[in-house]
């Protein structure tokens, strides 16, 4: 972490008004789609593209598509899975299993994944946070550049570390007021919703999370107990 970084602080309540819970499922459930939309729209065109008998010189691209726009489409619902969702009973996760789904949206980022977490599981809390805060990590790379994750005991917490360098590495207004626990003030909810919905994950489990940029380069850092 930066020596710039902010210390942690609980948010002014008289300048967080946070959403409720409906208003917040709401909008995580727009995210979702939104990330969803993409491959899913891909994959139609493609199909669309082998039923139309003028364009059957385009076969072979149309299924190039439509593989490509599958397999971006499994890796984001497997990651949502757990990142968003219950995932059935699980408690715990294999850390290798993490990686798979980190490196599954990384795939589809300009951005390059550096997995160092020494932690050989995670209980449901850490694993939810760990996947959300690389994806975060990933999208302040816009055109590049290497995302760090950490994560393992230390003292009495379990702390995960985001460190991602790149030439034109950034956090977006709304996603820095999220990850403060702040509402949006303006901007894109489908930015600030995942960096809220980690620090209410985070605080919700008696963890802290502080975040901070700087020239070519996004940190943030999170505590839970153990």
């Amino acid at each position: 972490m930066s020596n710039d970084a902010p210390a942690y602080a609980v948010p002014d309540p008289f300048t967080a008004a946070p959403p409720d819970g409906a208003e917040l499922a709401a909008h995580v459930a727009a995210k979702i789609c939104h990330d969803l939309i993409s491959p899913v729209s891909a994959i139609v065109s493609g199909l669309d593209l082998l039923e139309d008998e003028g364009s059957q010189d385009m076969r072979e691209d149309a299924m190039d598509l439509i593989a490509a726009s599958a397999r971006k489409l499994a890796a984001a619902l497997t990651f949502c899975r757990v990142a968003f969702g219950a995932s059935a009973s699980a408690e715990t996760f294999d850390a290798r299993e993490l990686e798979k789904l980190a490196r599954g949206v990384f795939d589809h980022l300009r951005a390059d994944l550096d997995w160092a977490v020494e932690a050989p599981s995670l209980d449901k809390p850490a694993a939810r946070a760990l996947l959300n805060l690389a994806q975060i990590g990933g999208q302040a790379l816009p055109t590049g550049g290497v995302a760090r994750l950490t994560a393992g005991a230390q003292d009495e917490h379990f702390v995960i570390t985001l460190d991602a360098r790149g030439p034109r590495a950034r956090l977006r207004p709304e996603t820095a007021e999220g990850l403060k626990g702040l509402a949006l003030s303006e901007g894109m909810a489908g930015q600030w919703v995942q960096a809220y919905y980690l620090h209410a994950l985070v605080t919700a489990a008696g963890g802290v999370i502080v975040s901070a940029a700087e020239a070519e380069r996004v940190t943030a850092e999170i505590r839970l107990p153990l």
